[in-house]
């Protein structure tokens, strides 16, 4: 199936465009995650949980199904915590995340990828699964981005 060959290629195979979402924070450690490029501005942490969540939220949107295991109080952005856990933690968050929604997409028919999904007329399980696919590559290149930044501080 394309659309689960270009979800894989945002995410951690090998694609033209650069590096994926998984291939971005790949050396990046706590120190690196935690910079913030200004006040009120996302860090590299705060993405990557972020992008866990969607994924979530994009996996409970195909299946129809609430899940509650998501770890975490809130929606959409999640403040980066000071000692909680471990930034290691949280990529194996989205990673997880990441395995959970492969597992829905590749489960699809042709005719489940035309029904609408969360309740709106428009919104196909295709066009979500190619909105969290721009999803990964959107924030692969922010964090492509921040680490540079990051690095000169």
């Amino acid at each position: 199936m394309q659309l689960l060959s270009a979800f894989d290629e945002a995410f951690n195979r090998s694609g033209w465009h650069g590096a994926t979402l998984a291939q971005s924070i790949q050396g990046v450690d706590d120190k690196v995650a935690s910079w913030r490029p200004a006040p009120d501005r996302h860090n590299i942490w705060e993405v990557v949980v972020h992008a866990a969540f969607w994924k979530h939220v994009v996996r409970e949107r195909l299946t129809g199904k609430k899940d509650a295991t998501f770890p975490y109080a809130g929606r959409n952005w999640f403040v980066c915590p000071s000692g909680e856990r471990t930034f290691k933690t949280d990529v194996a968050l989205l990673k997880s995340e990441h395995k959970k929604l492969r597992a829905v997409i590749s489960g699809l028919g042709r005719a489940a990828l035309e029904k609408a999904v969360h309740g709106r007329r428009n919104d196909t399980a295709a066009y979500t699964i190619r909105g969290i696919t721009a999803h990964d590559l959107y924030h692969a290149g922010q964090i492509q981005l921040l680490k540079v930044l990051a690095r000169r501080t």
